[in-house]
Parts: structure tokens; C-alpha cells; sequence
């Protein structure tokens, strides 16, 4: 069982086609390691064994039929986080107002993660609504890291980065909408990726326009990754942003051949925080040395940066007053302090205040947008430190490096959620195990339409610096 537990989506893939395993055999050897794995982190909401069972079969039917083009991912397993809506499969968004809701159709991602012959094994965790970058609902309680159970998986697609981490299944769906992907990908150890808003349609967001939420790509190696997002990416109909966006091709891009002569790198350390663990600094700087030995030509960045958070909480809390102020009657007694407190807050706002938030992120977009004639990517951590604790009080400062640093969304990713507002595609890759036993994390941004040489890099730096063998106690 461990053996097939550990293969890549791609290695997966090539058994399959090789007919030295069946997709029945690859889901019953991750179905027994759910079993196993999932009670002390608590990764899972819904098992789909029936419709895992039911593609598994159709993927097996497809195989038999001797058919030359097969789809990339038959018989793959993959978890979608609970956002994400799954035709006859349980979607709760981890709340209560959603407890016993059963879409009657995919979402186009899990649609299409279908037609490319993928088996869903499962919805995993999230906070409710996705709310918060901590791993925790009244509905499911808490999802631990498989690094260390005293500390978080990271929010809010934490469920999907536990998972992974731990062997659960080699790719997940997750969401994005001030580094949800991203910040659960690096404190589990895994890769995330939040990719030029639009290229992946996002069809139930609930302003097509305004939206920077994203659903994208998550798994345990950048090509694996690739795989998914090459799967994933196309325009719907249902998404304003993704009309017209053209589509490369991923999958060759994490080859990571050639070297980077001519690659210009901005590297960022700060991005409007004061504080990041030295030892995360290294680790990152350590990589960044990499890809310049590489051929890669390394510009600083220290101009000064305004945080972002405030600007990105008027736009987020003030859609929590619009989406939910109705269902607190009904249902506020069974919803998460942390969501009341935020759609309370939301409603402080004036109609002023929200209209210079969004004229903030035009003025963001412009700014990171002109960097790129300066350079060909960005550079940065992800996280200014390791996991934190599980149950750290969402208002209480945080610690960074031994010193008092202030809020969670302020000072643990300030790197994150600007690219949320301005839309550019980021990619947060694995860089190494600190002192304190947990995942770090580097994340690489690119100017829209960037993904494939975002990918690519990630690759090379994979290629440099190689982290899927690496694997949590007990997995």
C-alpha cells in the first residue's frame, strides 16, 4: 500500500497505462491508507466512495476498451476541497447554513478533472466559508498538521495540503483568495498554485467581476501540479475573467530543461512586515542562490510596501455582510466567532471606504505590473514563519523569531494576498525543514499570463533543491 501511496500523479498515471495496476487497486490502497492516515489530522469531510468506485470503473471499462488517447489522469485519486461543488457528493462549505447540501452538478473544475479520467476520493476541510487561514469549523473541528499535531495545516485549504502531505492522494483541488492555497501548501510541505486570475474558471464565485478568489492546483511536485493546471485551465462561460486567456503548455514548461541565462529574479524579503524567522529567510535566500548559480541574474527589492491587508478586508468582509447577514437568525449560533466577528466588522464600512479599497487594487496592480519590465519574476517567501499553533486565538499576535510581531493576516502572509488583488500568478514550492521539524515555503510570482514560466522555475528550483522525498513521521 505505501508504495502505490507514494507515487506521483504522473507515475500513477503510467502504472495505469502500463497495466501493472488497476484503478481499483490504486483506490483501494488509498482508501486503506484514508483509513488509516486521516483519524489524528482530521483531513477529510466526505469520503465519495461510492462515485470513487464508479469512476474507478469507468476508468477500468476505458482501459479494456483499448483506446489510444487516454486521458492524463486516468485512475488518479484526488480530493476537492469543500468549496468546490461535487454533483451527489456532500458540499458544506464547513457550515452549518450548507450542512446537508448536495449540488446537482460539478463545478467545471471537478468536471474537468473527471473528463481527464481523474477519481475523487473525497471533500476535505476548510474553515467555514474559507474564512480564515487556520483549519477549523464548528461543523468538522480542527485539521492538524502531519508534520506536527500541535500545530495548524495552514488555511484555508488546509484539508487538501494535510492530505497531500501525508499521502492521502496524490492531488487536490484547493482555493485561493488571499493565499489559501498557498499558505497551508507551505506549512504542510507541499505545492500550490494560484494561477493568472481567470485561467482557471472559477464558476460559483459570487462576484464574477470583482472576484480574486481562484480555484487552482495543488500536489506534491510541480509536475504534478502542471498536470492539473493543464487539466484545469481553459475559458467557461460563467467567468468574466476567463474570455479570451490564451493556454500553454504546462506540462512541458516542468521539464525544467535548459539553464536561466537571461532570467531576471526581483527578490523580495519584505513585503509591508517588519519581522520574518531568520532561519525561513536563509532557507529561501538558499534558493534564490540557486537559481542565480544557474544562470539567473538576482535584482533586490527593498523599496518601502504598504501592507495590504486592510484594503483586502474592506473588499472580503464587506461580500461576508452581502453573503450571509440574512442567515444570521437562523443559523448565527452554530457559525464560527471568527466569521460573526468579520461580517460585524464588515459592516462598519461605508460605500466610500469600499470604493477606495477597490480603487487601492488598481493602483496595486499598475504598481506590481510595471516591476515586471524591471525583472522577469518575483521572489519571496511565503510565510514569514512556520506553521503556528493549532489553537493560537485568531486576535492574538503571533511570534516570529522569538519577538512579538502582531495579527495573523498582517504578519504571517504579507506575501500572499496582494497577488490575490492584483490578479498575478503565484506558485508556492517547498524549501526545506527548519529547526522546529516543519515545511517552509518560497513562492514565485510572475506578470499575468506567466504561469508556464512561473512553473518552470518552480521546476528548476525542484530540480535544484528536490523535496517529494521527503515525508511526515507515520505517513
Amino acid at each position: 500500500m505505501k508504495d502505490i501511496v507514494r507515487l506521483s500523479a504522473l507515475a500513477l498515471a503510467g502504472e495505469i497505462r502500463a497495466g501493472r495496476l488497476t484503478p481499483s487497486e490504486v483506490l483501494d490502497a488509498t482508501l486503506a491508507h484514508i483509513e488509516k492516515t486521516n483519524p489524528p489530522l482530521n483531513a477529510f469531510i466526505t469520503i465519495s466512495e461510492e462515485r470513487a468506485r464508479q469512476e474507478a470503473a469507468a476508468a477500468e471499462t476505458l482501459l479494456a476498451s483499448g483506446a489510444d488517447d487516454l486521458p492524463p489522469l486516468l485512475g488518479v485519486p484526488y480530493t476537492v476541497k469543500d468549496l468546490v461543488d461535487t454533483a451527489g457528493v456532500r458540499t458544506t462549505y464547513a457550515s452549518a447554513i450548507l450542512e446537508n447540501n448536495i449540488p446537482e452538478r460539478d463545478s467545471i473544475v471537478v468536471a474537468r478533472m473527471k473528463e481527464a479520467g481523474a477519481v475523487m476520493v473525497g471533500k476535505v476541510s476548510t474553515p467555514e466559508f474559507g474564512h480564515k487561514p487556520m483549519n477549523e469549523s464548528p461543523l468538522f473541528g480542527r485539521t492538524l498538521n502531519p508534520w506536527n499535531l500541535t500545530r495548524t495545516s495552514g488555511g484555508s485549504s488546509g484539508g487538501s495540503a494535510a492530505a497531500l502531505a501525508s499521502g492521502m492522494a496524490p492531488l487536490s483541488i484547493g482555493t485561493d483568495a488571499g493565499g489559501s492555497i498557498r499558505i497551508p501548501a507551505a506549512c504542510c510541505g507541499v505545492v500550490g498554485m494560484k494561477g493568472t486570475m481567470g485561467l482557471v474558471p472559477h464558476d460559483t464565485a459570487p462576484d464574477g467581476f470583482g472576484n480574486f478568489s481562484n480555484q487552482g492546483p495543488m500536489a506534491r511536485t510541480v509536475l504534478d501540479t502542471a498536470m492539473m493546471l493543464a487539466v484545469m485551465a481553459g475559458p467557461h462561460p460563467n467567468d468574466p475573467h476567463s474570455h479570451g486567456l490564451p493556454i500553454d503548455n504546462y506540462v512541458a514548461a516542468a521539464r525544467a530543461e535548459g539553464d536561466l541565462s537571461g532570467v531576471r529574479i526581483g527578490w523580495i524579503s519584505h513585503m509591508g512586515n517588519d519581522l520574518i524567522d531568520p532561519e525561513v529567510l536563509e532557507a529561501c535566500a538558499l534558493r534564490r542562490d540557486a537559481l542565480a548559480a544557474l544562470g539567473a541574474e538576482i535584482i533586490p527589492f527593498d523599496e518601502p510596501f504598504e501592507n495590504t491587508e486592510p484594503y483586502w478586508l474592506v473588499i472580503t468582509q464587506s461580500l461576508w455582510v452581502a453573503r450571509f447577514e440574512d442567515k444570521l437568525a437562523e443559523f448565527g449560533d452554530r457559525m464560527t466567532p471568527t466569521l460573526l466577528r468579520g461580517i460585524e466588522e464588515g459592516r462598519s464600512y461605508s460605500a466610500v471606504e469600499l470604493q477606495r479599497a477597490i480603487t487601492f487594487r488598481t493602483q496595486l496592480f499598475r504598481r506590481i505590473q510595471s516591476w515586471f519590465e524591471r525583472v522577469d519574476f518575483l521572489l519571496m517567501p511565503t510565510l514569514s514563519r512556520t506553521a503556528i499553533d493549532a489553537d493560537h486565538d485568531f486576535y492574538q499576535p503571533i511570534t516570529i523569531g522569538n519577538q512579538v510581531a502582531g495579527g495573523i493576516r498582517q504578519t504571517w502572509y504579507p506575501y500572499t494576498h496582494p497577488f490575490n488583488m492584483t490578479g498575478h500568478p503565484a506558485m508556492t514550492v517547498p524549501c526545506g525543514i527548519m529547526a522546529d521539524g516543519l515545511p517552509a515555503g518560497l513562492q514565485i510570482v510572475g506578470p499575468m499570463m506567466a504561469d508556464a514560466g512561473i512553473i518552470h522555475l518552480a521546476a528548476t528550483l525542484e530540480r535544484a533543491h528536490p523535496w517529494a522525498h521527503l515525508w511526515p513521521e507515520g505517513s
